[in-house]
């Protein structure tokens, strides 16, 4: 009998795949006096947070920024003309099929009121008509054959130039087989083999291959693969997304920190962790505000960071030596940089709120939050102007500054109506703490448990049993870092949702080797 979760015909139904079940014979909250410390506050760490606090656990959520959020995070700006807003590390786009993000946030608002659907996300360039990925089907073939009917890029040509081996592999991921197949292959070489025009590649695969925050050549094709399934061949829920109707610190990160301090957890930001040791009982953690002592441990760091972190603590590498290892080996994705500008005037009417960008060398999308967020709608109602972010998910300049105005002329290519706007305020970042999916890194990577025993980790960029991306990778790493607490506490598991886990073709040979095969 097929596994409901592996079956080759499982993404025909496209319904979300229950991946963690809890033990109906288990207790659904842990023995009194139980406790958990967390390092870092962003997705991650407060979901594993939140999981366990709910079902008991006394939790200590330590964070070193003066917010919660992490690469989500958000904090005030004060403006030239004395108003005082919220911004963000970035814009971010709340995909439907974040299953498990979506309960936590459930958390802070359940009915997610707070999210409002983008009606279109257009890709657009200053050298081809636009594309539109919104409203597609969700099951395929039949998302494939919409997209195909509508692009303005796709042609006859591709289809009949395409290798038909690279085109079976977007349909038939399989982790293993993916792995095993394009781990050590780049994305671009992947894509240059699919034989698809300039055009297709560009408005088609470029945009999407850069919002994992790296260059194709710099990206393991499997990846790739993985994440073409995972927001598009496998996702239930179609290719549209929603945001946000007002900034993330009133819409997520204050309520999710109110409902833990209603749980009983203790949330202190301002905090950094500078070392963890193992101890008699468990694990010492020492902190710019003093020592602190736990049972279990989740670090729930960027990967630059517990890096570093584990580079300070010498007795946890020698009592983790394959964390240590693979800590050792863990890379940065390049600096992403994110400028958000408040104009003097809007932008045209027929601009999309958000966009994505392919074919400039720095500029990767545009986000209008004037038209996103109340806010920002607010201020750009009293003065006329107009509220823009724009992105550079894998930036090669040197400062903030600098990539600031690289991304604001290159704007002004696609969209001239910018031209000559006064720029009343600007805030710039560019930093580096998203993570780097290299070729050959499958299976290099920490996973969850870690050969402490006590100590867990949670991140983006932390090896799951189960497909996810960005925000949701975030969020079921810490929920699986909860669970893990959980079962060492003899309660039950969180329930974990997600997607198909293979593709539509997976276990269908490549032509190549069917070919090869029958002739012998």
């Amino acid at each position: 009998m097929s596994d409901p979760m592996t079956s080759r015909a499982a993404p025909f139904r496209m319904r979300p795949r229950r991946l963690v079940t809890p033990d109906p014979m288990l207790p659904h909250d842990v023995p009194p006096g139980s406790e958990a410390v967390i390092v870092g506050g962003g997705i991650a760490g407060v979901s594993a947070a939140v999981v366990l606090a709910e079902r008991g656990v006394r939790v200590t959520v330590l964070e070193a920024a003066d917010h919660l959020g992490g690469r989500l995070g958000a904090w005030p700006e004060r403006l030239p003309d004395g108003t005082e807003q919220n911004i963000e590390h970035g814009f971010h786009a709340f995909f439907r099929h974040y299953y498990t993000w979506r309960s936590i946030l459930r958390r802070a608002d359940p009915d997610l009121s707070f999210l409002a659907p983008v009606k279109s996300y257009p890709v657009i360039s200053a050298d081809w008509p636009p594309e539109d990925l919104s409203g597609l089907p969700a099951a395929p073939p039949l998302n494939l054959l919409a997209l195909a009917l509508r692009s303005k890029s796709l042609s006859r040509h591709d289809f009949v130039n395409a290798n038909p081996d690279s085109g079976r592999a977007l349909l038939a991921y399989d982790r293993a087989t993916t792995t095993a197949e394009l781990d050590d292959v780049d994305a671009a070489t992947f894509l240059d083999g699919l034989g698809m025009s300039a055009r297709t590649r560009t408005m088609l695969f470029e945009a999407f291959a850069r919002s994992f925050f790296c260059n194709q050549g710099q990206l393991s094709a499997a990846e790739l693969v993985a994440m073409f399934h995972y927001y598009f061949l496998g996702n239930p829920e179609g290719i549209g997304f929603d945001v946000p109707s007002t900034d993330h610190a009133t819409a997520i990160w204050n309520p999710l920190r109110d409902h833990l301090i209603r749980h009983g957890g203790d949330v202190r930001t301002g905090t950094r962790v500078t070392s963890v040791a193992p101890s008699a009982s468990g694990w010492d953690v020492d902190t710019s505000a003093g020592r602190l002592s736990t049972r279990h441990l989740i670090v729930a760091l960027d990967p630059g960071a517990l890096r570093s972190l584990i580079a300070a603590s010498p007795e946890t590498a020698a009592a983790a030596p394959l964390l240590a290892q693979r800590c050792e080996s863990l890379r940065v994705a390049p600096p992403f940089a994110v400028s958000r500008y408040w104009l003097d005037r809007d932008v045209a009417p027929e601009r999309a709120p958000f966009s994505a960008v392919s074919g400039q060398p720095n500029l990767d999308s545009i986000a209008i939050y004037s038209r996103l967020e109340e806010p920002s709608e607010q201020w750009a109602r009293a003065t006329g102007g107009s509220v823009i972010e724009l992105h550079s998910y894998s930036c090669s300049l040197g400062d903030a500054d600098t990539a600031a105005k690289a991304m604001f002329d290159e704007l002004a290519v696609l969209w001239p109506e910018i031209t000559g706007a006064t720029v009343l305020h600007r805030h710039d970042r560019l930093e580096a703490t998203a993570p780097a999916f290299p070729p050959g890194s499958a299976g290099t990577r920490p996973g969850v448990r870690t050969d402490a025993r006590g100590l867990r980790l949670a991140g983006d960029f932390v090896e799951l049993p189960y497909l996810s991306g960005l925000m949701e990778r975030s969020s079921m790493s810490g929920t699986l870092a909860a669970n893990d607490v959980l079962a060492e506490l003899g309660a039950a598991a969180e329930p974990i949702m997600g997607v198909p886990q293979r593709g539509l073709l997976a276990g269908v040979p490549a032509i190549g080797r069917a070919k090869a095969a029958a002739r012998t």
